[in-house]
């Protein structure tokens, strides 16, 4: 789950990790009384979408006067906002955060997340803040650093030392800086947050080590340690089809293709995908009907596929192991007298009751095309996508 920057940057505060002082604003009106409260003389005001890249598309500007702030408002609420991370379709910007203008010395960049090779949390950091990590990644790797944290212990004060010398900190920013990462930590953790990014992270004239931006995302699994976290998930920022199947407790992604994909089990779920594009097909999404599908379940997963425009036909492919085959099947034909399907409907069942499953497709009345293996559904559907 993601949530916006300043809910971010709320979780964090409750941590101590230091961040600007900032207000969200849902309307112009708003923007200029959250600006008059945090005073000063300069403020940013910053696009809330999930996304990164909003200040090169435009949603980050500098406001110098309160006049300025209802005329930057003005021109980022509402738009729709296009950045490398939001594809061509872009999101409409419903809500902006004011903050205090920083006085910035350096920007740097800090990031926690899983390392799924070592089963291990990362810190990294960079001396290349406010750029896109992957560009760095890529280019300039070595400026990149990394400590790797065991989870029976947590972050040390030796390895937030370190990462702290390797930015180059010294003085008070050396300590405020280990403060920092050691607090960042702690929000990380306890949050049970698949990722916290800090970019930039800013050194100010004054040696503060401040988060002037926040990205934090969580573990879906675990969201209900965190009923305050989940009153933060914002429905306009994702996908409606992905909405509504997470209230079918449905795992649905959506993708660009044209084949859509009805399967149990995320590894199933993942070759039935790889072998679509080996047959010269793209997957229109995953779907993971889980282990206990039931007829409700089938249907719910067969009205959300068929929402997506650019399906032009259907893969079904269930091994019956925990749910039976016989019971899928029956599923599949009741929602596909309850469903409005056009489109052609490839099905294989393999596993328990496999047979009984065959009979029932066969029985149905409905026009089916089964297939005995997955490498046969994979070129079924690829066909009836081209008849």
């Amino acid at each position: 789950m993601k949530i916006h920057e300043y809910q971010g940057k709320e979780i964090l505060k409750k941590f101590n990790v230091a961040v600007p002082v900032g207000k969200v604003a849902f309307s112009v009106d708003e923007a200029v009384c959250a600006a008059e409260s945090i005073g000063g003389n300069v403020w940013v005001v910053k696009a809330q979408i999930h996304a990164g890249g909003r200040g090169k598309g435009g949603g980050v500007k500098l406001a110098r006067s309160i006049d300025e702030v209802r005329d930057r408002a003005s021109e980022i609420l509402g738009i729709r906002l296009v950045t490398h991370q939001t594809g061509p379709e872009g999101r409409i910007v419903k809500r902006l955060l004011i903050e205090q203008g920083m006085n910035i010395a350096r920007e740097l960049y800090v990031g926690i997340t899983l390392d799924r090779a070592r089963s291990q949390n990362v810190v990294m950091v960079s001396t290349e803040g406010g750029v896109e990590i992957e560009k760095v990644a890529a280019d300039t790797p070595e400026k990149i650093l990394k400590e790797y944290v065991h989870p029976g212990v947590g972050l040390q004060q030796f390895q937030a030392r370190k990462l702290c010398f390797g930015l180059g900190l010294t003085g008070d920013a050396f300590k405020n800086g280990v403060k920092f990462l050691t607090a960042l930590y702690r929000a990380y953790e306890a949050t049970d947050a698949s990722l916290a990014e800090i970019n930039p992270l800013v050194l100010t004239q004054d040696g503060e080590v401040i988060a002037l931006d926040a990205k934090m995302n969580f573990d879906d699994n675990a969201l209900y340690r965190h009923p305050d976290i989940v009153a933060m998930r914002d429905l306009d920022e994702e996908d409606p089809l992905e909405v509504e199947a997470s209230q079918s407790n449905l795992n649905y992604i959506k993708l660009d293709g044209n084949v859509g994909c009805m399967v149990n089990g995320a590894g199933l779920a993942m070759a039935t995908m790889d072998i679509i594009k080996l047959a010269g097909g793209m997957p229109a999404n995953f779907l993971d009907v889980g282990g206990g599908a039931s007829a409700e379940t089938v249907e719910a997963g067969f009205r959300i596929i068929l929402k997506d425009p650019h399906v032009k036909a259907v893969l079904i492919n269930i091994f019956g192991g925990i749910v039976r085959c016989d019971r899928v099947a029956n599923g599949v034909v009741q929602a596909a007298r309850n469903v409005n399907i056009n489109v052609p409907i490839v099905i294989r069942l393999a596993g328990t009751n496999a047979d009984l499953a065959a009979d029932i497709l066969k029985n149905s009345g409905l026009s089916f095309l089964v297939a005995e293996s997955l490498k046969d559904a994979a070129e079924k559907v690829t066909k009836a996508i081209a008849a």
